[in-house]
Protein backbone atom coordinates (compact mmCIF):
# COMPACT_ATOMS: atom_id res chain seq x y z
CA UNK A 1 0.00 0.00 0.00
CA UNK A 2 1.31 3.45 -0.92
CA UNK A 3 0.34 6.15 1.53
CA UNK A 4 0.33 9.83 0.75
CA UNK A 5 2.20 12.38 2.82
CA UNK A 6 -0.26 13.94 5.28
CA UNK A 7 -1.75 17.32 4.50
CA UNK A 8 0.19 20.16 6.15
CA UNK A 9 -1.91 22.97 7.63
CA UNK A 10 -0.75 26.01 9.59
CA UNK A 11 -3.36 27.93 11.58
CA UNK A 12 -2.75 31.68 11.04
CA UNK A 13 -3.87 32.96 14.46
CA UNK A 14 -4.50 31.90 18.05
CA UNK A 15 -7.01 29.06 18.17
CA UNK A 16 -9.47 28.43 21.00
CA UNK A 17 -8.88 24.99 22.50
CA UNK A 18 -12.51 23.76 22.30
CA UNK A 19 -12.51 24.60 18.59
CA UNK A 20 -9.36 22.52 18.15
CA UNK A 21 -10.90 19.54 19.97
CA UNK A 22 -14.04 19.65 17.86
CA UNK A 23 -12.11 19.99 14.60
CA UNK A 24 -9.74 17.14 15.48
CA UNK A 25 -12.57 14.79 16.36
CA UNK A 26 -14.40 15.60 13.13
CA UNK A 27 -11.25 15.15 11.06
CA UNK A 28 -10.44 11.82 12.73
CA UNK A 29 -13.93 10.55 11.92
CA UNK A 30 -13.58 11.73 8.32
CA UNK A 31 -10.21 10.02 7.96
CA UNK A 32 -11.71 6.76 9.19
CA UNK A 33 -14.64 7.18 6.81
CA UNK A 34 -12.24 7.79 3.93
CA UNK A 35 -13.59 11.25 3.18
CA UNK A 36 -10.56 13.27 4.33
CA UNK A 37 -6.81 12.96 4.10
CA UNK A 38 -4.46 12.54 7.02
CA UNK A 39 -3.30 15.85 8.41
CA UNK A 40 -0.65 17.59 10.51
CA UNK A 41 -2.24 20.74 11.91
CA UNK A 42 0.06 23.39 13.40
CA UNK A 43 -1.59 25.71 15.90
CA UNK A 44 -0.94 28.18 18.71
CA UNK A 45 -3.35 28.52 21.64
CA UNK A 46 -4.12 31.31 24.11
CA UNK A 47 -2.89 30.47 27.65
CA UNK A 48 -4.67 27.42 29.09
CA UNK A 49 -4.17 24.18 30.96
CA UNK A 50 -5.34 20.80 29.72
CA UNK A 51 -6.12 17.74 31.81
CA UNK A 52 -5.38 14.31 30.40
CA UNK A 53 -7.13 11.13 31.45
CA UNK A 54 -4.62 10.55 34.29
CA UNK A 55 -4.70 14.13 35.63
CA UNK A 56 -4.41 14.42 39.43
CA UNK A 57 -6.35 17.46 40.75
CA UNK A 58 -3.58 18.02 43.30
CA UNK A 59 -1.24 18.85 40.42
CA UNK A 60 -3.35 21.82 39.33
CA UNK A 61 -1.57 24.25 41.64
CA UNK A 62 -3.33 27.48 40.62
CA UNK A 63 -6.83 26.46 39.49
CA UNK A 64 -8.07 29.97 38.66
CA UNK A 65 -5.07 31.17 36.69
CA UNK A 66 -6.05 30.03 33.19
CA UNK A 67 -8.99 28.09 31.76
CA UNK A 68 -8.72 24.33 32.29
CA UNK A 69 -9.99 21.92 29.64
CA UNK A 70 -10.43 18.17 29.67
CA UNK A 71 -8.36 16.98 26.73
CA UNK A 72 -9.40 13.34 26.30
CA UNK A 73 -5.80 12.36 25.57
CA UNK A 74 -3.53 10.30 27.79
CA UNK A 75 -1.34 11.92 30.39
CA UNK A 76 -1.80 14.53 33.10
CA UNK A 77 -1.84 18.33 33.19
CA UNK A 78 -0.04 20.35 30.56
CA UNK A 79 0.14 23.97 29.47
CA UNK A 80 -0.47 25.49 26.06
CA UNK A 81 0.01 29.14 25.21
CA UNK A 82 1.56 31.75 22.95
CA UNK A 83 5.10 30.92 21.90
CA UNK A 84 4.46 27.18 21.94
CA UNK A 85 4.04 25.34 18.65
CA UNK A 86 1.43 22.61 18.94
CA UNK A 87 1.15 20.04 16.16
CA UNK A 88 -1.99 17.93 16.02
CA UNK A 89 -1.15 14.71 14.20
CA UNK A 90 -4.07 12.91 12.60
CA UNK A 91 -2.83 9.70 10.98
CA UNK A 92 -4.48 6.45 9.98
CA UNK A 93 -2.48 4.13 12.22
CA UNK A 94 -4.48 1.15 10.95
CA UNK A 95 -3.04 1.74 7.50
CA UNK A 96 0.43 2.42 8.91
CA UNK A 97 1.08 -0.82 10.75
CA UNK A 98 -1.16 -0.61 13.85
CA UNK A 99 1.90 -0.19 16.09
CA UNK A 100 1.20 2.43 18.74
CA UNK A 101 4.68 2.14 20.24
CA UNK A 102 6.25 2.76 16.85
CA UNK A 103 4.01 5.80 16.44
CA UNK A 104 5.07 7.31 19.77
CA UNK A 105 8.72 6.49 19.05
CA UNK A 106 8.30 8.19 15.70
CA UNK A 107 6.91 11.32 17.32
CA UNK A 108 9.89 11.39 19.69
CA UNK A 109 12.38 10.91 16.87
CA UNK A 110 10.66 13.62 14.81
CA UNK A 111 10.96 16.13 17.65
CA UNK A 112 14.59 15.22 18.32
CA UNK A 113 15.50 15.58 14.63
CA UNK A 114 13.68 18.92 14.43
CA UNK A 115 15.41 20.33 17.51
CA UNK A 116 18.78 19.17 16.18
CA UNK A 117 18.37 21.62 13.32
CA UNK A 118 18.65 24.39 15.92
CA UNK A 119 21.69 22.89 17.59
CA UNK A 120 19.70 21.43 20.48
CA UNK A 121 20.84 17.98 21.62
CA UNK A 122 17.52 16.47 22.70
CA UNK A 123 16.72 12.98 23.94
CA UNK A 124 14.15 10.82 25.63
CA UNK A 125 14.34 9.59 29.22
CA UNK A 126 13.27 6.06 30.07
CA UNK A 127 9.95 5.99 31.86
CA UNK A 128 9.08 9.59 31.00
CA UNK A 129 7.04 10.90 28.09
CA UNK A 130 8.35 13.77 26.01
CA UNK A 131 11.69 15.10 24.81
CA UNK A 132 14.38 16.53 27.06
CA UNK A 133 17.63 18.44 26.84
CA UNK A 134 20.42 19.27 29.27
CA UNK A 135 20.58 22.67 30.95
CA UNK A 136 22.92 24.04 33.64
CA UNK A 137 20.28 22.98 36.17
CA UNK A 138 20.01 19.46 34.76
CA UNK A 139 17.59 17.85 32.30
CA UNK A 140 14.58 19.95 31.30
CA UNK A 141 11.62 19.14 29.11
CA UNK A 142 11.49 21.06 25.85
CA UNK A 143 8.74 19.16 24.00
CA UNK A 144 5.65 17.27 25.10
CA UNK A 145 3.73 14.36 23.60
CA UNK A 146 0.12 13.43 24.24
CA UNK A 147 -1.90 11.30 21.84
CA UNK A 148 -5.21 9.54 21.56
CA UNK A 149 -6.43 6.94 19.07
CA UNK A 150 -10.04 6.48 18.05
CA UNK A 151 -10.77 3.60 15.72
CA UNK A 152 -7.04 3.61 14.93
CA UNK A 153 -6.92 7.24 13.87
CA UNK A 154 -4.58 9.39 15.96
CA UNK A 155 -5.24 12.88 17.20
CA UNK A 156 -3.71 15.34 19.66
CA UNK A 157 0.06 15.20 19.14
CA UNK A 158 3.15 17.17 20.18
CA UNK A 159 4.16 20.61 21.46
CA UNK A 160 7.54 22.35 21.18
CA UNK A 161 8.39 25.20 23.53
CA UNK A 162 9.72 27.82 21.14
CA UNK A 163 9.43 30.99 23.24
CA UNK A 164 6.52 30.67 25.68
CA UNK A 165 6.37 32.36 29.07
CA UNK A 166 7.86 29.51 31.11
CA UNK A 167 6.47 30.98 34.33
CA UNK A 168 3.03 29.94 33.10
CA UNK A 169 4.00 26.31 33.70
CA UNK A 170 4.22 27.03 37.44
CA UNK A 171 0.44 26.76 37.82
CA UNK A 172 0.63 22.98 37.33
CA UNK A 173 2.97 20.07 37.84
CA UNK A 174 3.66 19.60 34.11
CA UNK A 175 2.86 16.02 33.13
CA UNK A 176 3.23 15.08 36.80
CA UNK A 177 7.01 15.50 36.66
CA UNK A 178 9.25 17.46 39.01
CA UNK A 179 11.84 18.41 36.39
CA UNK A 180 11.70 21.93 34.93
CA UNK A 181 10.64 22.88 31.44
CA UNK A 182 12.71 24.89 29.01
CA UNK A 183 12.40 26.41 25.54
CA UNK A 184 14.47 27.29 22.52
CA UNK A 185 14.48 30.90 23.69
CA UNK A 186 15.63 29.94 27.19
CA UNK A 187 18.49 27.99 25.62
CA UNK A 188 19.55 31.09 23.70
CA UNK A 189 18.23 29.84 20.36
CA UNK A 190 16.64 32.56 18.25
CA UNK A 191 13.91 30.91 16.17
CA UNK A 192 10.45 31.96 15.08
CA UNK A 193 7.50 29.76 14.23
CA UNK A 194 8.27 29.92 10.51
CA UNK A 195 11.70 28.40 11.07
CA UNK A 196 10.39 25.75 13.46
CA UNK A 197 7.52 24.87 11.13
CA UNK A 198 9.93 24.53 8.21
CA UNK A 199 12.16 22.19 10.22
CA UNK A 200 9.16 20.11 11.34
CA UNK A 201 8.01 19.82 7.73
CA UNK A 202 11.42 18.81 6.43
CA UNK A 203 11.83 16.23 9.18
CA UNK A 204 8.33 14.74 8.87
CA UNK A 205 9.72 11.65 7.05
CA UNK A 206 11.48 10.73 10.32
CA UNK A 207 8.03 10.17 11.84
CA UNK A 208 6.55 8.44 8.81
CA UNK A 209 9.55 6.12 8.43
CA UNK A 210 8.82 4.67 11.88
CA UNK A 211 5.47 3.49 10.55
CA UNK A 212 4.86 0.82 7.96
CA UNK A 213 1.98 0.17 5.62
CA UNK A 214 -0.27 -2.32 7.34
CA UNK A 215 -3.71 -3.90 6.93
CA UNK A 216 -6.54 -2.14 5.23
CA UNK A 217 -8.31 0.41 7.46
CA UNK A 218 -11.00 -1.01 9.71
Amino acid sequence: MTLRTPEWRVEPSLLAYPDALAAMAARADAIRAGTAAEQCWLVEHPPLYTAGTSADPAELLVPDRFPVFGAGRGGRYTYHGPGQRVVYVMLDIAARGRDVRAFVAGLEAWLIATLAEFGVDARTIDGKVGVWTETPAGPAKIAAIGVRLRRWVSFHGVAINVAPDLEHFSGIVPCGLAEPVTSLAALGVIADFAAVDDALHRRLPVLLDHLQAGPAPI
